[in-house]
């Protein structure tokens, strides 16, 4: 495939895309045999939201990926909304022969008939190629419920400990849990959530892992993931939440209190994620991905000839901090393999008016820093700077709170919302900050403190805008090291 077509404006040059028209939710993420499945929502004929097919894409390193074949159509039980794939190891399905195979668990949509109801079914397709064909089952669909509206979104996972499959659902403003022991008869296990977390909008894409707890040899706990629609009363528009707690193979209880709400990502623009089904990496931990989009504005970003990308694959953990047991994130250090240069700055006092990075131009980046903030009020990073546009990702000292504020990051007038800035509280240790940034053509990923916050947000700057700025008010800080690599294209081999 020609690459000309990964160089339009705006499009991420190492972030996952579609190569054209619409996408959404990641779907189906599976690692089989060497190889790592991303299946989405995808619109063929359209760059706004429409009939939902599964795009498909293959990868083996989380970074370069093989774009395939439409991998799942609308049939006459409907459209294919979100779900997940996994690899069936004992053939416990009778798909295989015997051998392992790859099953996609997935929500059929259509309408009851004579009738404008929505209905959403829970169906199942195989593969026996490696993901690169699928059949879809007969004896579709394999789960319903005529009670309920919203009914979708299944994440399927083998529990060892029971012998059995577990399905969660999103099931209006609760998840729904079900067993099974052949991934085509489900029996309904439990329920959680009615009353925990935030129900500012209806919930979606759940996921629950079991992952271990940094520092604590053998310990784990199980999460819950689970995504809020958009909801016009509320600024956020869509976005995630998890809750951390027990599974017992029947249920999922929840270690915090009903009304904490923990967010996955404190920025606008990391939504529907979950993890890789079989992806048992040496680094301990779950790969994770989002849609890097919200669907307060999603249909309306200004690109042309696609619209989305995905958030840099993350390896989630859990670390024990000040409040309880929280989530931590990084990016898959797969991503180093972009870096083509790098510079090194380190025990560099900073003050107001100067500019360390006075000579730095560039659109695709990742910044790795340690500071000290000394007496600073506020120190951070203008981005995709000119003379009329920056975006700041920066520490407030005395709110004590990390910040990125867009309001003048380019393109906005396409939703009121777009242009804002929004803050998470970040406690520093000593007076440190760590920060990783990764800047792209059309969006910004930070990880603070190890992991400890995520913020991710979509900008959409002029392409002359590639300014640079260490800035600091109220005092002087120090550099303790910063490092910024310039990260070639995911498209620069096959351009050669």
């Amino acid at each position: 495939m020609s690459t000309i077509n990964y160089r339009e404006k705006y499009r991420p040059q190492f972030h996952f895309t579609p190569p054209a028209k619409w996408m959404n939710d990641p779907n189906g993420m599976v690692y089989f045999e060497g190889e790592y499945h991303l299946f989405y929502q995808h619109h063929p004929d359209g760059t706004t939201w429409g009939p939902m097919h599964w795009g498909h894409a293959i990868s083996t390193d989380l970074i370069h990926w093989e774009h395939r074949p439409i991998a799942l159509k609308p049939d006459e039980n409907g459209a294919i909304f979100s779900g997940s794939a996994v690899v069936d190891w004992e053939d416990t399905s009778g798909f295989f022969s015997g051998k392992p195979g790859l099953v996609a668990i997935f929500t059929h949509a259509d309408q009851y008939p004579d009738s404008n109801r929505p209905r959403q079914r829970q169906s199942l397709a195989y593969s026996t190629d490696k993901g690169r064909t699928w059949l879809l089952y007969e004896g579709n669909p394999v789960l319903c419920d005529e009670q309920i509206l919203d009914f979708r979104d299944p994440k399927v996972f083998w529990h060892a400990d029971s012998q059995r499959w577990i399905l969660v659902l999103a099931a209006g403003d609760r998840v729904h849990i079900y067993t099974s022991p052949n991934l085509k008869e489900w029996k309904f296990a439990s329920e959680f959530g009615a009353n925990e977390g935030s129900h500012d909008g209806v919930w979606e894409c759940p996921d629950l892992i079991e992952l271990p707890v940094e520092g604590q040899e053998n310990a784990s706990k199980w999460v819950m993931i689970v995504s809020i629609g958009d909801n016009p009363e509320f600024q956020e528009g869509s976005r995630t939440q998890y809750f951390v707690g027990h599974f017992d193979g029947q249920a999922f209880t929840n270690d915090d209190s009903p009304e904490t709400v923990l967010w996955l990502d404190h920025g606008r623009d990391n939504y529907a994620g979950v993890t890789w089904s079989d992806a048992n990496r040496t680094d301990n931990g779950k790969l994770f991905i989002g849609w890097m989009s919200n669907w307060k504005y999603a249909n309306l970003t200004p690109t042309d000839s696609w619209r989305s990308a995905m958030t840099l694959p993350r390896l989630l953990a859990l670390r024990s901090v000040r409040d309880g047991i929280r989530l931590v994130q990084k990016p898959v250090t797969d991503v180093q393999k972009l870096r083509q240069q790098t510079q090194l700055w380190e025990e560099a006092s900073v003050s107001p008016g100067q500019n360390l990075l006075s000579d730095i131009h560039g659109d695709t980046y990742e910044i790795e820093c340690e500071l000290v903030i000394g007496n600073a009020s506020e120190i951070g990073f203008k981005l995709r700077r000119s003379e009329h546009e920056e975006t700041v990702v920066a520490y407030n000292a005395i709110t004590q709170s990390l910040f990125i504020d867009r309001s003048v990051s380019g393109e906005k007038a396409f939703h009121e919302a777009f242009g804002c800035r929004h803050d998470v509280a970040l406690q520093t240790e000593n007076g440190r900050l760590k920060l990783h940034l990764f800047v792209d053509q059309s969006s910004v990923e930070v990880f603070a403190n190890d992991g400890e916050i995520a913020i991710t947000d979509q900008i959409f700057p002029d392409s002359q805008s590639t300014g640079l700025e260490l800035y600091v008010h109220g005092g002087s800080a120090k550099v303790i090291s910063l490092s910024l690599h310039v990260l070639k294209s995911i498209y620069s081999v096959a351009m050669a």
